[in-house]
């Protein structure tokens, strides 16, 4: 059963960024953004969060606010391998069977959005969840750096299976169409086997880690959401991130 106690919510981060180097301690109203971050997963009330950092700095900036942060290897090469480590090292006794992934670049996350991917695992036959919104517009159909997720979901359809994750849709995928976003819940024993499996071909050619358990018979639940939250990206990113979470006067 899932439970505040058994489950921990973990936030990779690294400064190395080619469009914003840095990004995680980029400042936002006073505060650095992983800051902001760790602040949404903390109200989402799901379990225990953790930072897990590439570089100190990253983690001092958190516990400058009072939060839990670990440095972890700065070679590991993606925010899973991140996370697997920071639970191997933090929870030896494995306390914790459940896992979510929050990005670090995702300061205006709906903490709600996090209960729900969390909630995904209720099926007991899923090993990861996900959240993915609707697509609304005919640019974000179009955009190839929107990934969809393909799944039947609807209206009145809240959770499903994954069928696929593509960049660019093709005549065969059909509306409504769903816009992945990168928050993950895990079991501990399916995350611990996602980052010992082989990259797999179609990971590689999509550069979509998801595929990598898609191809090796996982299964992921896809969970309705009604926003995707701002990821930032770039510097024009930041600034949109510093007008929405503005203070109020």
């Amino acid at each position: 059963m899932i439970e505040l106690a058994n489950t921990i919510v973990v936030i990779p981060a690294r400064l190395a960024s080619t469009r914003l180097p840095g990004k995680p301690l980029a400042d936002i109203h006073g505060q650095p953004m992983i800051v902001h971050v760790w602040r949404r997963a903390l109200a989402a009330n799901v379990g225990q969060v953790l930072v897990a950092a590439a570089e100190n700095d990253i983690a001092e900036a958190v516990r400058r606010q009072g939060g839990d942060a670990m440095a972890t290897d700065p070679n590991l090469p993606s925010g899973s391998d991140r996370i697997a480590q920071a639970l191997a090292l933090r929870d030896p006794a494995r306390k914790f069977q459940y896992a979510v992934n929050v990005q670090g670049d995702l300061p205006t996350i709906d903490p709600l959005a996090i209960q729900r991917c969390l909630a995904g695992l209720a099926n007991e036959q899923v090993d990861i969840a996900t959240i993915a919104a609707p697509i609304t517009t005919a640019a974000e159909r179009d955009n190839p750096n929107v990934v969809k997720a393909i799944a039947p979901l609807s209206a009145t359809r809240e959770v499903a299976f994954a069928r696929d994750f593509v960049r660019t849709l093709t005549p065969e995928h059909e509306p409504p169409f769903w816009h992945h976003i990168g928050v993950y819940a895990y079991r501990r024993a399916a995350l611990e086997r996602f980052v010992a499996l082989p990259v797999s071909a179609r990971e590689r050619e999509r550069r979509l880690e998801q595929m990598r358990a898609l191809d090796h018979g996982m299964r992921i639940a896809v969970v309705r959401v009604d926003a995707v939250p701002l990821g930032v990206d770039a510097p024009e990113d930041l600034e949109q991130a510093r007008l929405m979470l503005r203070p109020a006067k």
